[in-house]
């Protein structure tokens, strides 16, 4: 039996993320709460009944301008793909005291959290610090396949760093 929290978050590097290429994970099913973030600066917060699918459409509409956090990813690639996805249920322990609803939820973790691209129910939302690129730029690439393919790579060259760190032991 597994120790692990079953109400934890499900965290990953949209790298690996976009490997998922649109099939959402069983154990992921029934998150309605998402997060954009890079280590402790967040992005975004959303939530959707299906956060997985609502997080593919900030991404696919990143290419056709529709959503500020897609664009915002595609005009700070490949740094990007380092990025974290993060998928919550509403239904945790830690939204007992906002009675587990979903607007509530999400807006906890928008006041916890204060997103840079959150603009409502966010009274102080972080800055966009130096060295991004703002949704604004010019995308630094403009194909979904470019971007899974070179999520790809960037996996199998650290699974391989791993195997070879883990051959040196």
């Amino acid at each position: 039996m597994s120790d692990a929290d079953p109400w934890a978050p499900v965290r990953v590097p949209l790298k690996v993320f976009l490997l998922t290429e649109q099939r959402c994970p069983p154990e992921w099913y029934g998150r309605d709460l998402y997060l954009f973030r890079d280590g402790d600066l967040v992005w975004y917060v959303g939530q959707s009944y299906a956060a997985f699918n609502r997080v593919w459409e900030h991404l696919l509409g990143g290419f056709k301008g529709r959503s500020t956090v897609g664009r915002f990813i595609l005009c700070n690639w490949p740094a990007a793909m380092n990025f974290e996805v993060e998928l919550w249920d509403s239904r945790a322990p830690r939204f007992a005291a906002v009675q587990h609803g979903l607007d509530a939820a999400e807006r906890a973790l928008i006041e916890e959290y204060a997103p840079c691209f959150n603009t409502a129910l966010n009274r102080a939302p972080t800055p966009v610090p130096p060295g991004y690129a703002l949704p604004n730029a010019v995308p630094k690439t403009r194909s979904l396949s470019r971007l899974i393919r070179e999520a790809r790579y960037a996996v199998q060259a650290e699974q391989r760093r791993q195997w070879l760190a883990e051959g040196q032991e």
